[in-house]
C-alpha cells in the first residue's frame, strides 16, 4: 500500500513563506506525476499545481502562479511546494497526491493516492 505524508504546515502572517514536503512510499514515485490540492472550510478541494514525472513540467492554478513552486526529488521520492508571499485565502489543508499518469491532471479523479494532509493558516 502506497503511504503519501505531507508535512511542513502551520501558521504563518500574511506575505510569509511556508515549504511543504510529502514523502512517497511507492516504487513507481520517479514514472508519475504529482499534485497538490488543498481544501478551504466549507469549499470543495481545489487543484494548486503539478509536477511532470521527469520534473521538467511544472503548471499552477491561476490563483498561485507567480507565488508557488512545485519541485520533485526523485532520488528521494519526495515531492516540496514553496509557497511565498501567502495570502488569507490560501489557508486550507493541503493534499499532495500521486497520479496514475507520468502527466497528471487538474481533477482530483485523475490521482490513484492521497496522503493525509497538512494544515496552513494565514492569518491577516
Amino acid at each position: 500500500q502506497v503511504q503519501l505524508v505531507e508535512s511542513g504546515g502551520g501558521l504563518v502572517q500574511a506575505g510569509g513563506s511556508l515549504r511543504l514536503s510529502c514523502a512517497d512510499s511507492g516504487r513507481t514515485f520517479s514514472t508519475v506525476a504529482m499534485a497538490w490540492f488543498r481544501q478551504a472550510p466549507g469549499k470543495e478541494r481545489e487543484y494548486v499545481s503539478r509536477i511532470a514525472w521527469s520534473g521538467d513540467m511544472v503548471w499552477y492554478a491561476d490563483s498561485v502562479k507567480g507565488r508557488f513552486t512545485i519541485s520533485r526529488d526523485n532520488a528521494k521520492n519526495t515531492v516540496y511546494l514553496q509557497m511565498n508571499s501567502l495570502k488569507p485565502e490560501d489557508t486550507g489543508v493541503y493534499y499532495c497526491a500521486e497520479a496514475s499518469t507520468g502527466w497528471g491532471s487538474t481533477s482530483s479523479g485523475g490521482y490513484r493516492y492521497w496522503g493525509q494532509g497538512t494544515q496552513v493558516t494565514v492569518s491577516s
